[in-house]
């Protein structure tokens, strides 16, 4: 774990930074940097300091720098770095003081509370909030006395939390992402909404992970929908650019009735089992005669039950301060009566995997499977996609022989999951991770610029 120190600020006129005399090993410093920003200092050194710094007040001013906290103290070319800076870039920001960013001010407060343990300030921001002219940013900080606004330099990294693909697609705010990452080589993670059609075709040509696919079509024929529904029994009609399990149907296949069944939930978010006398007529009363261009038809899989309703597994991975892949959740979800997926909003239930496998041998085999299988298929992603990818979320499921299937990875997965008393730690493991990729990712644009500009192309 990194060393922190301690920020203390005084009301010294000079620009003389007392620092341990410990860190007299890292050379003569003759700079200060937070964030972006790099202004002249002077260093002495004190064996009376052990964890803690002592910084000018005038000198956090004009470094924007806060005036009390921890810090990774980060040495390289006579440069000595505070911070880091990351920056939470978002849309939907409101009037509030007390809900700067309505419904979700609690979702971003949650990680903006843990920056500390790590060492890191942290801040929320949009578009609107960046002032080019003098490259500071006027964001939002959540601490002991609730939300603050404050100015910033622009920061070492940006963690992407735009909400939606509708707002990620906003001209305004791919610029924002273009002159940042361009012109002031900032690192720029967890960009872009996942997209099943492409990463189904990205990891299908990799043996690594096409053991885990189900069978996928994009714009399903009907003749593809019989021929799949002959061999698997069902299939699952989902939007390529779906979340939240909007938009699914399954469709089954009765021999004995010759008739299909389309289980699905309405607009009035009721779910609904009905019946067809051929799929011409499920279509044209779904679809209204509209092509399936921005539909994938996936195989049914026979997943393993409890209480007679089918189980699906949400596990996420994050990638830590060593830039390596490790599963920091892992849940069951529980499908509700008559849903057609097992998200909470249809009735899913969360539960632990003591709650899903009584047997302790059980238990660890599926842990086991699903973790190798969730850092595999994260390899496979990060290998095969542009840019810095921080976390993933993945649905698996189990099937009746034991057998892995990933139903869906998604780049801004949601925190329904957490909402299980048991999972608290694993809620708050997997936020600080997104963070100390933050960090990671900083010293890498410290150190190693010319590696993030080659990741990045």
């Amino acid at each position: 774990m990194n060393k922190l120190y301690t920020i203390q600020t005084t009301n010294s006129t000079d620009h003389k930074i007392h620092l341990p005399i410990t860190t007299t090993i890292f050379g003569r410093i003759h700079t200060v940097s937070f964030g972006t920003l790099f202004l002249p200092c002077e260093i002495t050194y004190s064996d009376e300091l052990n964890q803690s710094i002592l910084l000018p007040q005038e000198l956090a001013d004009q470094l924007h720098f806060p005036s009390e906290g921890k810090t990774n103290l980060i040495f390289n070319e006579g440069t000595l770095h505070l911070g880091p800076l990351i920056g939470i870039f978002t849309a939907g920001f409101t009037e509030s003081t007390l809900r700067p960013i309505g419904e979700r001010s609690l979702f971003f407060a949650k990680f903006l509370s843990l920056d500390q343990s790590i060492g890191l300030f942290t801040f929320v921001f949009g578009a609107h909030h960046i002032n080019w002219d003098d490259g500071t940013i006027t964001g939002y900080t959540y601490g002991k006395n609730g939300w603050q606004q404050g100015t910033f330099p622009f920061p070492n990294a940006v963690y992407d939390r735009l909400p939606n693909r509708r707002i990620e697609n906003h001209q305004a705010l791919k610029l924002v992402k273009k002159r940042l990452t361009e012109e002031y080589a900032i690192p720029w993670y967890n960009p872009g909404f996942f997209n099943k059609w492409a990463i189904h075709k990205l990891l299908i040509q990799d043996s690594r992970a096409a053991i885990y696919l189900p069978a996928t079509f994009h714009t399903p024929t009907i003749s593809q929908m019989e021929e799949m529904l002959a061999t698997y029994q069902s299939i699952y009609l989902k939007p390529a650019n779906g979340s939240l399990g909007l938009g699914v149907y399954q469709i089954m296949y009765s021999k004995e009735e010759n008739q299909y069944y389309s289980r699905y939930r309405d607009d009035k978010e009721i779910n609904r089992l009905r019946k067809y006398p051929s799929l011409e007529h499920f279509l044209k009363a779904a679809f209204k005669d509209k092509l399936l261009s921005s539909y994938l038809a996936q195989q049914g899989i026979k997943l393993i039950r409890l209480d007679g309703k089918p189980i699906d597994f949400r596990v996420h991975t994050n990638k830590d301060e060593h830039g390596a892949w490790k599963v920091t959740a892992l849940a069951a979800k529980v499908a509700g009566k008559g849903s057609v997926t097992t998200h909470i909003n249809n009735g899913g239930v969360v539960k632990t995997l003591e709650e899903i496998y009584e047997n302790p041998q059980e238990r660890v085999r599926a842990l086991h499977d699903l973790t190798e299988a969730a850092i595999i298929l994260s390899k496979c992603i990060d290998d095969n996609i542009k840019g810095f990818i921080g976390e993933i979320g993945f649905d698996f499921g189990i099937d009746q022989y034991g057998k892995i299937w990933m139903f869906e990875a998604n780049s801004k997965p949601g925190r329904s999951i957490f909402c299980h008393p048991e999972l608290r730690d694993a809620d708050i493991l997997s936020r600080k991770a997104s963070l100390e990729y933050g960090l990671f990712l900083a010293k890498m644009a410290i150190f190693h610029p010319e590696e993030l500009i080659h990741e990045e192309i």
